[in-house]
């Protein structure tokens, strides 16, 4: 199965570089993971709701770049939006959409980070699932260590395999 991770920004900071590779490494052995960084956009301090959606457009466009035209039923490509508002799953529930997914016949998985403004409409539209991990907000840099270690868990799980509790 390949992985794509498609999010928004540059990790800039080493304790999260390191534990992006860290779990890199891991999954190596599950999945073909590639992360695929576009360039974020800066947000004005007190920027007006209008200037805010420009943002995310600008973003979106440059994600949208790497998200094929069609996704879904009949092509092997699934797409997954990590929102707010998105479904909240458990660990074993998301190794079940995952091994649900690949039987499917879903071989290319895309999950998709928004910048610190979160997903422009026309991405969000892209989704065939829209995922949550909480109903707060946690820092994309971040989320990228969270939604890695959940996939390797997932792999963990759907194999069988021990992973801590």
């Amino acid at each position: 199965m390949k992985i794509d991770i498609l999010c928004v920004g540059k990790i800039k900071e080493k304790f999260y570089r390191d534990a992006l590779a860290e779990y890199s490494k891991r999954l190596n052995r599950y999945c073909t993971l590639n992360i695929i960084e576009v360039a974020d956009e800066k947000t004005p301090d007190n920027a007006s709701e209008t200037v805010e959606d420009q943002i995310k457009e600008k973003e979106a466009s440059r994600l949208l770049k790497y998200i094929p035209d069609s996704t879904g039923a009949g092509t092997d490509t699934y797409v997954i939006t990590l929102e707010i508002d998105g479904k909240n799953l458990t660990s074993e529930q998301l190794a079940d959409k995952i091994s649900n997914w690949g039987l499917d016949g879903f071989s290319h998985l895309i999950f998709i980070i928004g910048g610190s403004l979160g997903l422009h409409n026309s991405v969000i539209q892209k989704a065939n699932f829209h995922l949550s991990f909480s109903k707060m907000t946690f820092p994309h840099q971040l989320m990228r260590v969270i939604l890695l270690e959940q996939i390797y868990r997932a792999h963990r799980i759907i194999n069988n395999e021990p992973y801590h509790k």
